[in-house]
């Protein structure tokens, strides 16, 4: 394979031409006609949701907005002025999501909810033969997502999952390098996300003015669904990532990507141990997952070390592949830097050190070129960029360290049994 240390070898895969196949651009979309327009509807219209609601609107042609759920009034009419003020018509308004799934007029489903509502939401849509744009965690436990892959292994629905690194030119070009063996032998990742606000993390604002919150504006009980019932909370419904009940905190709501990216590019699917600390250092105001997370994964001939906290933002985030003979460095979803080791530089003289980012690449958001994936699958019936299977493989390592956080204890894994037990 050509080295790719030369940065015209570097670019010529992963450019505008051959490199980007697969990374769905709007060609296909555009292309379409308006009585083959997708009718999408959105379950899930806080902050994830509205911004793929947005995208759909600015950036995915051929596609409509066609029906809209959510437990807040306030995310139903912002969807419902979003949507008429791109001069779109208004989608229907679902009280339930199951309506939607029922409805003939809905041909996908986005699904933006809190985590402990992804299984059942999954599974319901998934049964209703709707395709399936399923955000991520993919699952709230290691069963739940056994549960979803196998509903999808048994259907012909096309089901995308929210990790949008699968579909990151940057990724792409990373895996790329992995493979060409120019790292030598892997034995390190660092990977690691840091965050610094003024505010706390994730204690984001109760609902929106012009609809204040209450249990008049509110849906509790079609918010809290299958996890346990509790009196009406505001700030459990606003801030629901703060809470074991609806998230598991940093592990699958900013592990799960970068593992995702991490087996993306080295190819592993499942780590064989975990052990994982931390704990709420930074921000004690109620919350009960941690704001500070480290896990170390032992990966089949490689560690995964990961830190998380949200009490500095210097170094930003990203992953760090060290290699015997190469460092491949994946930083902010924008920047990849590839640095040779100093002991090689008279047996590989033409090796420099390396920056690419993704204006070099395609400066599309990724969640955009994620989105656009799943919708030009519903249209060739070709699986997407992250199945469920693939979605799973993210999520399991996840709930493992949630695990060994709990137990104070190493959690190991047999991949081959799906068993997993304290050491």
């Amino acid at each position: 394979m050509t080295d790719p240390f030369s940065r015209r070898e570097f670019l010529k895969k992963s450019g505008a031409g051959a490199g980007l196949a697969g990374m769905t651009g709007p060609a296909v979309l555009r292309s379409l006609g308006a009585s083959d327009q997708i009718r999408a509807g959105f379950v899930g219209l806080g902050i994830r949701g509205n911004f793929l609601l947005g995208n759909v609107l600015k950036s995915i042609p051929g596609v409509q907005v066609a029906g809209i759920c959510d437990a807040y009034q306030g995310y139903i009419k912002r969807a419902i002025d979003t949507t008429t003020k791109a001069g779109r018509p208004a989608p229907e308004v679902f009280s339930d999501y199951r309506k939607m799934l029922d409805s003939k007029n809905i041909d996908a489903v986005l699904i933006a909810t809190p985590e402990h509502w992804h299984h059942r939401m999954g599974l319901d849509a998934i049964a209703a033969g709707k395709d399936t744009y399923l955000e991520k965690a993919l699952a709230h436990t290691v069963e739940e997502g056994e549960d979803l892959v196998k509903a999808a292994q048994k259907s012909k629905v096309i089901v995308q999952v929210g990790t949008q690194r699968r579909s990151s030119p940057i990724y792409k070009k990373a895996r790329e390098i992995f493979e060409s063996g120019v790292l030598g032998k892997v034995t390190v990742v660092r990977a690691f996300w840091y965050r610094n606000t003024m505010t706390p993390q994730w204690r984001y604002p109760i609902g929106l003015p012009e609809t204040p919150v209450s249990p008049q504006t509110c849906n509790w009980e079609a918010f809290l669904g299958p996890a346990k019932k509790r009196p009406w909370d505001q700030a459990r419904m606003f801030q629901w990532r703060l809470y074991w009940d609806y998230s598991q905190g940093i592990a699958t709501d900013l592990m799960t990507h970068q593992l995702d990216g991490v087996h993306m590019v080295t190819g592993a699917t499942a780590p064989e141990s975990v052990i994982s600390q931390g704990g709420i250092y930074l921000w004690d105001d109620g919350r009960e997952v941690p704001d500070t997370w480290h896990s170390v994964f032992q990966y089949p001939g490689f560690t995964v070390d990961y830190t998380c906290m949200f009490g500095n933002s210097r170094f930003g985030y990203g992953e760090e592949y060290l290699g015997s003979e190469s460092t491949l460095q994946v930083l902010d979803l924008k920047t990849l830097i590839l640095t040779p080791e100093a002991i090689y530089e008279k047996k590989y003289p033409e090796r420099k050190a390396i920056t690419i980012n993704t204006n070099d690449l395609d400066p599309t958001d990724c969640v955009i070129v994620h989105q656009r994936n799943f919708f030009e699958c519903m249209k060739t019936r070709t699986q997407p960029n992250c199945t469920v299977a693939v979605g799973e493989q993210a999520a399991t390592p996840c709930h493992l360290a949630i695990q060994a956080y709990k137990a104070k204890r190493q959690v190991n894994w047999n991949a081959a049994t799906r068993k997993a037990a304290l050491a």
